[in-house]
């Protein structure tokens, strides 16, 4: 049996056991839905269905977990975007533990909502348009919003990300990573961080983002766009959720008509200066960085092994084109 499927094996018989704190009985179904940064199931019974969402111990504390539910409540209570509500248990709690062997995880359920993520393959500008309006939402609510006493999410930036002990691990130890590339990521890393701190922290340009605007993490029906899955949320750059926006795939040809389309929709709502602009080739560059350390220390993630060699070879094309830049 592979790490991965004895992983998914003991959080879903832990979480079969603990059905019954969502109103579900013993036959309710269990489908895996997602193995990445957490694990996630689909629970199923006589119609209904919830998602649940067992996290990755020693990544996200309680509190901080709580900070994003709370985000998420008054998003909705806004109506800011579409995204799932998330649902208690029958104590009225949102946040439930998990005992899985020696380990206790947190557990989050939410409701289930129709829609696919959208696929690379197909033409994603008008998606990307309609991404961008919300996204220019979501940085509005986030930069009037007071936030609650005790709200706590983590800090993104090129040190959190791009340093050795960063929050998903350290991108030295890319796969296929030899010594010249290592050399030329690290020359790269330096450049952004010049021109990220040139750029600043202002309220305008860094605050409360999503942080993780993939498109697994979009559900289109119909005309309607959903995000989901607020686990990375935290603070850094307004514009990074662009550069999350294109993860796994900053490299392709289609990259330019997709951020031309989501700055046109961005602006419909919001403004976006030059200088802003000028920033997101640093910004694509420090998410691919921040990937490479995720496939590294994520080996269990299907994602994660979809990723070989030539996705750090990706990455050394896009950071030698970056330090051409003027």
């Amino acid at each position: 049996m592979s790490q991965q499927d004895t992983l998914v094996g003991s959080v879903q018989a832990a979480l079969a056991q603990t059905l019954g704190d969502w109103a579900f009985s013993p036959a309710a179904r269990l489908t895996l839905l997602n193995l990445s940064e957490n694990t996630v199931f689909l629970a199923e019974e006589a119609g209904r269905r919830l998602v649940l969402r067992v996290h990755r111990p020693g990544y996200h504390r309680p509190g901080e977990i709580a900070s994003e539910l709370a985000w998420i409540a008054a998003l909705r209570e806004a109506r800011v975007l579409e995204t799932p509500a998330p649902v208690p248990g029958i104590d009225g709690r949102l946040l439930r533990t998990l005992r899985v062997g020696a380990t206790e995880r947190s557990v989050v359920a939410f409701e289930h909502v129709p829609g696919r993520s959208p696929d690379p393959q197909e033409d994603l500008t008008g998606w990307f348009r309609r991404l961008g309006a919300v996204t220019a939402r979501l940085h509005a609510h986030a930069r009037h919003w007071t936030r609650p006493d005790h709200f706590v999410r983590k800090l993104w930036t090129v040190e959190t990300m791009l340093g050795p002990d960063g929050h998903w691990g350290d991108w030295r130890r890319a796969r296929g990573l030899s010594a010249p590339g290592e050399a030329l990521l690290g020359r790269a890393a330096a450049a952004i961080g010049t021109v990220l701190t040139r750029y600043g922290t202002a309220p305008d340009r860094f605050g409360l983002i999503h942080g993780d605007l993939r498109l697994a993490n979009l559900l289109v029906d119909a005309d309607c766009l959903r995000v989901i899955d607020f686990d990375d949320c935290g603070f850094g750059w307004f514009l990074y959720d662009f550069a999350a926006a294109v993860s796994f795939f900053e490299d392709a040809p289609m990259v330019p008509a997709l951020m031309a389309a989501w700055v046109e929709g961005y602006r419909r709502l919001g403004t976006l200066s030059a200088e802003d602009l000028a920033v997101l080739p640093a910004l694509i560059l420090l998410r691919r960085m921040l990937l490479l350390a995720w496939v590294a220390s994520h080996p269990e993630a299907p994602t994660a092994q979809a990723m070989g060699d030539a996705y750090t070879e990706g990455a050394l094309t896009l950071a030698d084109r970056f330090l051409m830049l003027p």
